[in-house]
């Protein structure tokens, strides 16, 4: 009577073996997604504390080009992805746009179309482990298809489809706990992401601004 889980499953119908092999594949692909963000996250995290002194220095210097470099050297950190846009769109566009704010908004934009894109690259997967999470355990209860297929085969064969109901459910279960999980966690990493791309946009359009009408007071 004491089976193991491979005994268990060779001795599991069609409709059981179908919903296991498929929480398989599911359980696979969130797996898969985990470790990608888990090593994307911490390479931005990594990278942008690597980033933001050096940037911060060359700004203070009024070291354009060498700000400019930086952000392209850490270019898996989201803040260096972000301020990169500013700095590209400010020097483009600060020998046209002569007024400070014209040339403050231009940058702006730029920022929040940056801050945007990044956090959709980094969002990426996230919504698969979500719905992982809501369907394996639905998914799972197909297996109670087998008790309706068995139940002309008396006692012995209902049982036999109540136990590979009850292992596809548990089975769904085991895959979506931590699909739920690994969302959860990932979205909160990605908005506090968001909050820091947020804050270094505001200061470095206030850096923009300050230096702008600093330079036109002299003029």
């Amino acid at each position: 009577m004491n089976m193991s889980l491979i005994e268990m499953f060779q001795n599991s119908g069609l409709v059981a073996k179908a919903v296991i092999f498929i929480l398989i594949g599911l359980s696979i692909y969130s797996l898969a997604v985990m470790i990608d963000k888990f090593r994307s996250f911490k390479a931005a995290r990594d990278q942008s504390l690597q980033f933001l002194p050096v940037f911060v220095k060359n700004l203070k210097d009024n070291n354009f080009q060498g700000a400019l470099d930086a952000a392209r050297k850490f270019n898996k950190s989201h803040l260096a992805k972000v301020v990169s846009a500013g700095l590209i769109e400010y020097d483009n566009d600060k020998s046209d746009l002569k007024d400070s704010h014209d040339l403050v908004a231009a940058v702006g934009r730029s920022l929040d179309r940056a801050v945007s894109m990044t956090s959709a690259e980094m969002k990426k997967g996230t919504g698969g482990l979500a719905t992982i999470g809501s369907t394996a355990p639905f998914i799972g209860l197909f297996g109670t298809v087998g008790i309706a297929a068995s139940g002309s085969g008396g006692l012995a064969a209902v049982s036999a489809g109540i136990s590979e109901a009850l292992i596809t459910t548990a089975f769904g279960i085991f895959v979506a706990v931590p699909a739920v999980m690994a969302f959860n966690y990932f979205t909160t990493r990605l908005e506090r992401f968001q909050i820091e791309m947020s804050n270094s946009s505001a200061e470095l359009l206030d850096f923009f601004l300050k230096k702008h009408e600093a330079a036109s007071a002299k003029r």
